[in-house]
């Protein structure tokens, strides 16, 4: 079995947003493997499984002033819908984010 140095996940399911839509809910790259290419190879296999379920859209929220996934996610195909929002986690500082969509 092959083990990655860093750990890295994706999780996504239904969207409660968009009906007949995927939503890629979390998905995480330790800093310490940025570069080396763990992220688009999970990301590439994160699309690959949600196209092989038979899903045709995908949708994401990042952070709206985070560069780095705005580059990545653009990299990997996906564009700004142009929708934003502000998510509060409960702690009564809320996240201003970006959605980031894919036909497939």
């Amino acid at each position: 079995m092959n083990r990655v140095p860093w750990p890295s996940f994706s999780y996504y399911g239904p969207s409660p947003s968009h009906p007949g839509s995927v939503e890629i809910f979390g998905f995480y790259g330790h800093p310490d493997g940025w570069g080396s290419g763990i992220a688009q190879a999970l990301m590439t296999a994160t699309l690959d499984g949600i196209r092989s379920a038979g899903s045709g859209h995908v949708h994401l929220w990042t952070l709206r002033d985070t560069p780095q996934p705005h580059r990545f996610h653009a990299k990997s195909g996906l564009t700004r819908s142009g929708t934003v929002r502000t998510y509060d986690c409960g702690d009564g500082n809320p996240l201003h984010q970006v959605e980031y969509e894919l036909t497939l």
